[in-house]
């Protein structure tokens, strides 16, 4: 076994931000049957901001959350922490797909990681929030033209993005694989897992209650509302909420329109102040690189290192185990792409390795919708981008139950579904025959082959 393999080997098979001596303990599971006014199905961002606010909007109304895990488990506790202003996954995806609505779309990102912002400090969250932005980093020379292009065309829409030349690049992050940067100031980091267990004790706080170890198994209809099977339980709702992303939907209607991927880091010891010094970073700016197999990057509290992505993982039939969140081969992958990003640190040690899944939708972000007349809302599709564009969804689905016509529910991206994806065996051979296009585009100057093309111009997407 080589020195890296050994190092990845060694690391601790679980979410660094899960490791936490702050995990709360957990809730005890609904054990009778019961009666609310709202329920969520789901502990993860998007149904903690949905009890949160529905809370928040009517103090006097039963909101129940119940989660088949613990909140912030899945998901929610384990990924990179980037918080965006974007609702659409990313300017260009927005530009492309809903280009009348995106002076309304921007507006509303930026105001909404502003509420959360404001959340944070109002519910005193400890979740280390930063709003240093983030560095899109070129690591290839196409790509510099391209970050120049998105750099103009973002502030021809009001957006306070800037173009870093290689060396201002290099002084804000000194990697040699960094030849150019796009600088976008509305992102911020938080620590993901903590994020989750502060809006899970704002939500017992404000009078939710919340059951964890809870599994919701089945959904149906009578006269007074909604009936939700739980464990071996049944709760009676006149609202519904669901909140389960990755994880199979209750509605059958649902079960092509996301495909659930795994996603994968590795994080490194602390660095020491030398190591730190190599590597100048001063500014703590979250960090991704423009190819399509990407990578993202952090520093955290303690001023370790978070790498990850690059892979993205689709098993036959939607596949979804605990086993497949550890994959020897793709860690070794990220420890080899680390060294190339970071020499100076080349033997360093990794404390923790994990994956996590996502749901991944064809447009790329999140998707709305309702059933039983109205009485059932969700969203889904968050395609990795949802720490901050849960809050929007859990706002768009309060909107959606109370039957309110708002802006947000005018949008074309709450009001239309993207395309589903296609049953197996054509939705496995699609997806591997998308990433095998991606990373032969990558290593091809960025040219997309004749399958991107058709998958483009059908509005179809697959992201790493």
């Amino acid at each position: 076994m080589s020195d890296l393999a050994e190092r990845v080997r060694r690391a601790k098979p679980e979410p660094f931000w899960l490791d936490d001596d702050a995990s709360p303990e957990p809730l005890p599971p609904l054990a009778h049957d019961v009666s609310t006014d709202l329920l969520v199905v789901g502990g993860g961002y998007s149904g903690l901001w949905s009890a949160l606010l529905a809370k928040e909007r009517h103090p006097d109304r039963a909101v129940m959350l119940v989660e088949a895990g613990t909140c912030g488990g899945e998901a929610s506790g384990r990924n990179g922490g980037f918080c965006e202003a974007s609702l659409t996954h990313g300017f260009d995806n927005g530009l492309s797909r809903w280009p009348d609505d995106l002076p309304a779309l921007l507006r509303m990102g930026r105001e909404n990681l502003d509420e959360i912002e404001a959340a944070v400090s109002r519910y005193g969250i400890d979740c280390n929030f930063e709003r240093n932005g983030e560095l899109d980093v070129a690591t290839d020379e196409y790509q510099v033209d391209e970050l120049r292009d998105a750099a103009a065309a973002m502030s021809a829409y009001g957006l306070p993005a800037t173009f870093v030349e290689r060396d201002d690049a290099r002084a804000r992050f000194d990697s040699p694989a960094v030849l150019a940067a796009l600088h976008d100031p509305d992102v911020a980091l938080v620590e993901p897992a903590r994020l989750a267990w502060g809006l899970r004790s704002a939500c017992l706080e404000a009078g939710v209650e919340i059951f964890e170890s809870s599994h919701a198994s089945a959904i149906d209809r009578d006269d007074a509302g909604v009936r939700v099977r739980v464990g071996d339980r049944t709760v009676q709702a006149r609202r519904v909420i669901l909140a389960t992303n990755a994880f199979p939907p209750l509605l059958r209607r649902l079960r092509l329109m996301t495909v659930p991927v795994y996603d994968y880091a590795l994080v490194t010891d602390p660095l020491s102040d030398l190591q730190r010094k190599e590597i100048g970073w001063a500014g703590r700016e979250g960090v991704g690189d423009s190819g399509n197999q990407f990578h993202y990057l952090r520093l955290t509290r303690d001023n370790r290192i978070l790498f990850g992505g690059y892979d993205a993982i689709y098993h036959y039939g939607n596949g979804i185990r605990r086993s497949y969140e550890q994959r020897q081969a793709t860690f070794e992958t990220l420890g080899r792409h680390f060294e190339e990003y970071f020499p100076a640190l080349q033997g360093i040690g990794f404390s923790h390795r994990w994956g996590g899944v996502i749901d991944t939708s064809t447009q790329f972000c999140a998707f709305y919708g309702t059933a039983y007349d109205g009485a059932v809302a969700y969203a889904l599709g968050f395609t990795g981008l949802g720490v901050g564009a849960t809050r929007f969804a859990a706002l768009v689905m309060l909107d959606l139950l109370d039957g309110a016509k708002t802006e947000r529910t005018e949008l074309e991206m709450v009001r239309r579904k993207p395309l589903p994806f296609p049953p197996e065996p054509a939705r496995y051979a699609g997806v591997q025959l998308t990433r095998w296009s991606l990373a032969k585009a990558d290593a091809n100057q960025g040219k997309r082959n004749a399958w991107l093309k058709l998958t483009d111009a059908l509005g179809l997407g697959f992201d790493s």
